[in-house]
């Protein structure tokens, strides 16, 4: 499942990570001795020494084996089994391609760039696994269960719930933007536009995202 994430966001962004995110998924006792949180099934950890960056994602064993009846079938089936469960994973390896392709191009990244990116990695790969008839449909629903019907855990910090609750908003705007593309079918267009915009950096990005442009 990890892998066929990575396998969709890269086709979809136009590019090739050599490193693997399945390679760098820890357990939970790991994952605690490398400082994560322990408040969500999905978490990316990152750690820099000097000109190196040292990265190790969590995926709670429970997600993952929430996940495992759908392993083999058609992503359709998932998408209709268990959204959530899909766009956690989707969200941790977007976590992960989008840090270490930043990295390897010498820029640093910030927390609020790393999750409105996710937000729109979530939307894109779930609209495109259905392109095609019904797409329009299925995209207003993705807008509405993906960036309307959310909420957050009280254990936030209020500086965890203002990045959280910008993300989604920037985000929902880019993708709102998008349906212009869906509505006509053009998928030339709507990857284009996703390339763009993954390709800019920092306060260019998340300008881009609300403004356009």
């Amino acid at each position: 499942m990890i892998g066929r994430v990575q396998d969709h966001l890269e086709a979809i962004y136009g590019f090739t990570c050599e490193a693997r995110a399945e390679v760098f998924v820890v357990d939970t006792e790991a994952a605690v001795q490398l400082g994560a949180t322990g408040r969500s099934d999905e978490e990316l950890l990152v750690h820099e020494s000097g000109d190196a960056l040292e990265m190790a994602l969590y995926l709670s064993p429970a997600l993952l084996d929430r996940l495992k009846p759908y392993e083999a079938g058609p992503l359709g089936y998932l998408l209709d089994g268990d959204l959530a469960g899909y766009c956690q994973v989707a969200e941790g390896v977007s976590h992960f391609l989008y840090m270490a392709h930043t990295a390897a191009h010498g820029r640093t990244v910030s927390l609020l760039e790393l999750e409105a990116q996710a937000e729109v990695d979530k939307f894109a790969i779930c609209l495109l696994h259905r392109w095609g008839e019904g797409v329009g449909a299925w995209a207003q629903e993705l807008l509405t269960r993906l960036f309307d019907r959310v909420s957050y855990r009280d254990k936030l910090s209020s500086q965890e719930r203002w990045r959280y609750e910008e993300a989604n908003r920037v985000s929902r705007r880019f993708c709102s933007r998008m349906m212009g593309h869906v509505s006509g079918r053009r998928l030339d267009k709507l990857l284009a536009d996703l390339r763009y915009a993954y390709r800019l950096g920092a306060e260019a990005k998340l300008s881009h995202f609300v403004h356009g442009g």
